[in-house]
């Protein structure tokens, strides 16, 4: 499928055109930092390759993101120092996905987190700057070797 949607928020940041909290990225993927997370540490996978969702992802996109999950799930475990991670991905609005991109969150969960009664969380811009730092520090290295 040729993707459609020039205006979509993460088509836009993968092109450039608009601002986010950047984690790690390669020639396959951007991953960012959620600006409306569960937790801090909360990551967008996204790929290069732009696709609607699940069904439209390239099969060289597919090969390579769980691999990457994994990697940025090391990360942030370390950095966040949390109690597990959930991986998920939401195709349709019917399954909760709301930006018509598709991207794989990578979430920290904390004891308690499964509980009805938790309480919305909010961040800073310097919490965002911060954790971004923390995560492509691991992730991206500054020297090749």
């Amino acid at each position: 499928m040729d993707f459609q949607d020039k205006n979509n928020i993460f088509y836009k940041m993968i092109y450039g055109d608009e601002a986010y909290f950047k984690v790690y990225e390669n020639d396959d993927f951007l991953v960012i930092l959620d600006i409306f997370p569960f937790n801090l540490g909360h990551c967008l996978i996204l790929p290069k390759i732009p696709a609607v969702d699940i069904f439209d992802l390239s099969l060289e996109s597919a090969k390579k993101i769980y691999p990457l999950a994994q990697k940025i799930a090391k990360a942030v475990s370390y950095v966040t120092g949390c109690d597990g991670i959930r991986i998920m991905q939401n195709t349709k609005k019917e399954a909760g996905q709301v930006v018509f991109y598709f991207h794989l969150h990578v979430i920290p969960y904390f004891e308690g987190d499964m509980d009805e009664n938790r309480t919305a969380k909010s961040f800073t811009k310097d919490d965002f700057a911060s954790m971004s730092a923390k995560l492509s520090g691991l992730l991206m290295p500054t020297y090749v070797s």
